[in-house]
This record gives C-alpha cells, structure tokens and sequence, in this order.
C-alpha cells in the first residue's frame, strides 16, 4: 500500500507515504486503492482514505488536501476535513500543526514530500507546475512558516512518470528549460523528446541549497502497481503523497 524515503523515514516526528494503487475496495480502472475527488462512491473513497491514514496514524479527517489546478499556489493545511474536501485550489500544502497531515494526489505527475525540524510540504508538480517553479514555492512557504533555511530541508522525490515513458512536445521543454538546463532533463529516443520531471524538480530543489534529496527510482507508467494517466487514459485512479507530524 505504501512506499517510503529513508531519508524522511529517519526524521524523528515525520511520518509520510506514497501510496500503490494495492490495498483498497474500488473496483474496475479505479482498483483498487483509489483516492481521488471523482469517479468513485463517496463511501469506498473514505473507506480508502481511512486505510491510508489507519497505516500512517492518522485519522483521515486528520489529512488535509486540495483542488490541484497545476498552478503554483501553496496553501496552509493545519485544519482541513479530510482529503476529500479540499479546503480550496492549490498544488501544494504546508502544515506546522502536530497530529496533522497533508496529501497530493498524481497519477503520472510528480509527488514531492519536504521536511524540516517543526514542519513538512507535501507538493503536486506536473509539468506545467514544474515549469511555474511550484516546488521553489513549496519550500520557501514551508521555511517561513518553520522558522527553517532550505539548507535543513529532506525531500523526496516519489513515483512518477519516468524519462523512458514521457515523450512530449516542445512547450515542455521551454517551459521548464526557466529554471533547469535542458541537458540535465532532456534526452532524445529518435526523433521523439523525453523529459524526466523527476530530474527536473530535484534540480530545483539543489539550486535553493536543498542537498538532503531521496529520488524514489520509480515509473508509474512502467509499473502496474501504480495508476498512470498516461499508460491507461483519465479514467484510471489517483495515487496519493502523505506526509505529517506526530502527535504532541
């Protein structure tokens, strides 16, 4: 159901996940671990989500999460009622608030987790996020409300679509080529450009001085344990990133 980051898992009060699409009661293209805001019975979505948060120690209306909009916006997720009312439009979320978590949902887009000492992010970065710097915004909003310096930030990088599977048009690649040398995120296979995003944010993440950077080594469109939009169509589910901070 779950996969984690060392490198987060070794931060004492941290607690977070990236989920698999195993381990849920949603049926057909949505089997089984479902956790998006449409296309299953509000019942089997809080069943879901209340499995999510029985594994990480949280209760759901405990995790807070967004209307995600491939923007660049970062909200504040102390308070929220449950994943499944988004507490308004945003791509990532911050929480300083003990017993709190924070979740973004992907299915091919990019999952990144952040932590430093009294506070974590959890941020949604597709390409077009990537190219609006939505990453950047995660960590300096997450530092001013810790009291932290990017240079304390752990961050992980979790499954996504990898290089090998996202062959894309130019745009992709002006967009993003703002912030990251194409070379460090661009190869070609034939005549076809691909983009790892992966790369791309953690390159992000190195430039504001964050150097603590877990790379899950994971493709969601080669892995069948993982829904993939790209791979199976907007019907497939919704993957979920969760990160909190224990309980006082």
């Amino acid at each position: 159901m779950l996969l984690a980051s060392k490198r987060l898992s070794a931060m004492s009060g941290v607690v977070h996940g990236f989920t698999t699409r195993e381990g849920g009661v949603s049926q057909g293209p949505l089997a089984s671990l479902h956790l998006g805001l449409k296309g299953e019975a509000q019942g089997n979505l809080e069943e879901n989500w209340g499995r999510v948060g029985a594994a990480l120690g949280f209760p759901p209306d405990n995790i807070t999460g967004v209307d995600q909009v491939h923007g660049a916006d970062v909200l504040q997720g102390d308070e929220g009622q449950g994943p499944w009312v988004p507490i308004g439009e945003a791509d990532a979320l911050v929480c300083t608030a003990p017993g709190q978590a924070v979740a973004v949902r992907v299915a091919d887009c990019v999952p990144i987790l952040l932590a430093v000492p009294g506070g974590v992010a959890a941020v949604h970065a597709g390409w077009r996020g990537t190219a609006k710097g939505i990453v950047k915004e995660g960590v300096w909003v997450l530092c001013k409300a810790a009291g932290a310096d990017p240079s304390q930030v752990v961050a992980a990088v979790g499954p996504r679509i990898g290089a090998c599977c996202y062959a894309v048009g130019p745009e992709v690649v002006e967009g993003i080529r703002v912030h990251v040398a194409p070379d460090l995120f661009v190869s070609q296979k034939g005549a076809a450009t691909h983009v790892d995003l992966g790369a791309a944010n953690a390159m992000q993440l190195r430039s504001l001085g964050v150097a603590d950077i877990d790379v899950l080594p994971v493709c969601t469109a080669c892995e069948p344990r993982f829904f993939s939009y790209r791979r199976d169509g907007p019907g497939t589910g919704r993957l979920a990133a969760v990160i909190g901070l224990e309980g006082a």
